[in-house]
């Protein structure tokens, strides 16, 4: 098998690389943004079909969901246009693309658990270009859809390393407490988005650490499990002004990944913890 990987210089493409070196898959391309823009139409598809991998895991994306909402031509021509340009030079050579989405797909107006099959309806300018790339990799026979939540990995910056900055300086920081979600640990995920490729699977899935929390509640462990004394103070959303929307119910069902005899990754806390001791090895 031959696998191309974009974002690689970002916290799931790295996990991505780690975990095919650690099973001696070592047949892949994973170029950084400098050697290839995924919105270089002419260049994506030299690139990928003169190496022609099997599976393309599609990570590269516009993330910042605030700057999303004034860098929108920015945001749609990476999210969108980019991923066209990934998908058509997939198509032209076969591959299977795998498209990393998000929870941001919803509203977070649900009552209950968001299921694959549920109606998309994103509130912010990021969301609604990742569901603009939904849309363009689901023109493909074979696909797989992948989204997920409140991301964590050794490479980048995320909610853990923001909190664990803010403890340095700080005694006392607010959290809004009335967004719920998973987190997910992308070297958990790296694994099984690899083992499902190797089990043929295809489609759409929620994948997240299992449990559900809130970023109050996310951050309150992130200090409990580093020994840290910081006082944290719940906050809503209301009270809390950012540029973009966010959904106030991002809890996605992984039953599916059950139901297609996969394995469900372990729980959020076990996660956090087995991330915060990397990170204190990495020092």
């Amino acid at each position: 098998m031959r696998y191309f990987i974009t974002g690689s210089e970002g916290q799931l493409g790295y996990d991505i690389i780690r975990e095919l070196k650690n099973i001696k898959e070592l047949d892949y391309l994973a170029p950084t943004l400098e050697e290839l823009d995924i919105t270089d139409k002419e260049k994506v598809m030299e690139v990928i079909t003169s190496y022609k991998p099997d599976v393309v895991f599609h990570c590269a994306a516009y993330t910042a969901v605030d700057k999303a909402e004034e860098n929108k031509e920015l945001c749609y021509n990476v999210n969108v246009f980019g991923t066209e340009n990934i998908v058509k030079a997939a198509k032209k050579i076969g591959a299977k693309v795998v498209y990393i989405s998000t929870d941001y797909v919803f509203d977070g107006t649900k009552d209950g658990i968001y299921v694959e099959t549920d109606k998309p309806n994103p509130v912010n300018y990021y969301g609604y270009t990742k569901l603009g790339g939904e849309d363009v990799v689901l023109k493909l026979d074979d696909y797989l859809i992948v989204r997920i939540s409140w991301v964590f990995g050794i490479n980048g910056n995320n909610f853990i390393k923001t909190m664990l900055n803010l403890a340095k300086e700080k005694k006392e920081i607010s959290v809004v407490s009335d967004q719920v979600g998973s987190p997910t640990y992308t070297k958990d995920l790296a694994k099984l988005l690899i083992d499902m490729i190797k089990k043929n699977k295809s489609g759409i899935f929620n994948v997240t650490n299992e449990g559900y929390c809130s970023w109050y509640e996310f951050a309150k462990y992130i200090f409990q499990i580093n020994k840290i004394d910081i006082k944290v103070n719940p906050i809503l959303t209301r009270d809390y002004k950012t540029l973009a929307k966010r959904p106030m119910n991002s809890r996605l069902s992984k039953d599916k990944l059950e139901e297609e005899n996969l394995v469900r990754l372990s729980s959020w806390q076990d996660a956090v913890f087995r991330y915060c001791q990397e990170l204190k090895e990495k020092k």
